[in-house]
């Protein structure tokens, strides 16, 4: 019998949807410079869309519909395509395990509209775009830390399948565990540093859209719930007088 295991052990979807970020971004590169903007500038999320210039961006006023999902799958440049697949590797492994890959997809486009809206509410009106995948990879952060850190689950002492589908601890357990807490402290305090300071994260070239990341972190930390497929555990009967 053979026992040896995979050298990358991923979920199926991560692995496609790795590739298909790709592809996308190779594909943008092999583009002559008009093709380029034109199918930049009709995918990513432009603020300023929202009133009189989306008549002179491509797709027109009808691109307010799929850019709040459409610029995630766009990246300025290999090493911000890099870090965002290292993070999804990363944590979004775990969430694929439980979710299931509908649910998992479904998780990831939230996060991105919730990201996409962030990024509106800071930047009323902005025309610069916004591009990459940190807003739906942030929700899969904040699912994991939902269920990952729980005893038992794949970052408290859980092996195999079983670690996977054991019943969440609810919001107000996991923001008392000091585990999970000192994560969200750590990712929101990075996010806030990098993000006010820029220059500090290599290869980048533009302003870090933080208000985006923490967009879809909160919903991924509050919607998850909705989408978990494992159902939490009964309260326990209440005692009999006696």
């Amino acid at each position: 019998m053979d026992d040896r295991q995979p050298a990358f052990n991923l979920p199926p979807v991560i692995v496609w949807t790795a590739g298909l970020l790709m592809a996308i971004h190779l594909l943008l590169q092999l583009l002559p410079f008009e093709a380029y903007s034109r199918l930049l500038l009709g995918l990513a999320y432009i603020p300023a869309r929202s009133g009189e210039a989306a008549a002179f961006l491509p797709g027109g006023a009808a691109a307010r519909l799929w850019t709040p999902f459409t610029y995630g799958l766009l990246h300025g440049g290999w090493l911000h395509l890099a870090v965002n697949l290292l993070w999804m590797a990363s944590f979004g492994s775990a969430v694929a395990r439980r979710f299931g890959a509908g649910r998992f997809l479904l998780l990831s486009a939230v996060g991105a509209a919730a990201g996409a809206a962030a990024h509106h509410l800071t930047h009323p009106g902005s025309g610069a775009i916004l591009v990459g995948a940190s807003a739906a990879i942030s929700a899969q952060m904040a699912a994991a830390v939902r269920f990952a850190f729980a005893p038992g689950g794949p970052l408290g002492g859980g092996r195999g399948r079983e670690a996977y589908v054991l019943p969440a601890p609810s919001l107000v357990a996991t923001l008392l565990d000091p585990r999970p807490l000192a994560f969200l402290a750590v990712w929101f305090g990075i996010n806030l540093i990098f993000g006010m300071e820029s220059a500090l994260v290599p290869g980048v070239g533009g302003a870090i859209a933080w208000q985006a990341h923490i967009g879809g972190f909160l919903a991924g930390l509050m919607l998850f719930p909705l989408l978990d497929p494992v159902r939490p555990e009964p309260p326990p009967p209440p005692l009999d007088d006696l």
